[in-house]
């Protein structure tokens, strides 16, 4: 965890994006327009982490449970990730964002999953804020092939069975490598996780706007931040006032 002027920061935020259709309908246009509006929230969001000195941002770009969308929008969707990528690669570059891509990504379409790899290709060097995409991603799904990867490790005689620990998980987790989230901001006032990254935000402090996506900006996200900032994580233990027998919430 990074911190300046006494206050302590997150080193990860994850977001759950939600309310671009909304905000759309809410206008009288098509939920697309909402969907290419929030995606100039992600270029305003990424830039200000980097300011913030956040090392990691994750977003919920697509879930697994978005196919089930009408067909127009998924396709609109699937259009507008491409037009991310490749728009918006040089700029990366420029800022200095690390991209990573997580999810089932084998599923998405041949146009898709390229983008995806130029952008991740083109920023595979850069050493600031770690942007990751969490593209037909689904916890559920991420922790089925997690053991999938271990009891093909124990069949081949590569792994014990006594061995299977949190870390023998975490190494087959989509996001291997990445610090688990300390603050998940939800968007648009939902109060439920969505199948978001289960495993890794045990411990993570919550935080949901009514905001939706797409007016989401720089100051309502330092103001996540700073409410971050107020919290004691205390991760199942006692902080120091409840170790001194003063109650604390």
């Amino acid at each position: 965890m990074s911190s300046g002027a006494g206050i302590q920061r997150p080193q990860h935020i994850a977001i759950i994006m939600d309310g671009n259709g909304r905000w759309a309908e809410q206008r009288g246009f098509p939920r697309s327009f909402g969907h290419r509006s929030g995606a100039g929230t992600v270029r305003e969001i990424v830039t200000a982490c980097g300011e913030l000195g956040i090392d990691f941002l994750t977003l919920y770009s697509f879930s697994s449970e978005n196919w089930k969308r009408p067909p127009d929008e998924v396709k609109a969707l699937m259009e507008l990730c491409v037009m991310y990528c490749d728009g918006e690669r040089e700029e990366l570059v420029r800022e200095n964002v690390r991209v990573r891509v997580i999810g089932r990504l084998h599923e998405l379409p041949d146009d898709v999953r390229g983008a995806l790899e130029r952008v991740q290709e083109a920023t595979a060097s850069c050493t600031g804020c770690t942007l990751c995409l969490a593209i037909n991603y689904g916890s559920r799904a991420e922790i089925v092939d997690a053991c999938r990867s271990i009891a093909s490790a124990v069949r081949a005689g590569d792994l014990d069975p006594d061995d299977v620990d949190e870390a023998a998980i975490e190494s087959r987790l989509y996001t291997t490598g990445l610090p688990d989230p300390d603050l998940l901001i939800r968007t648009g006032g939902e109060l439920r996780v969505s199948n978001y990254l289960l495993w890794q935000i045990s411990y993570a402090e919550l935080y949901v706007t009514e905001t939706l996506w797409p007016d989401f900006d720089e100051p309502q996200l330092r103001a996540a931040v700073e409410e971050f900032g107020r919290r004691r994580r205390r991760f199942g233990g006692l902080d120091g006032a409840a170790a001194s027998g003063v109650p604390t919430a």
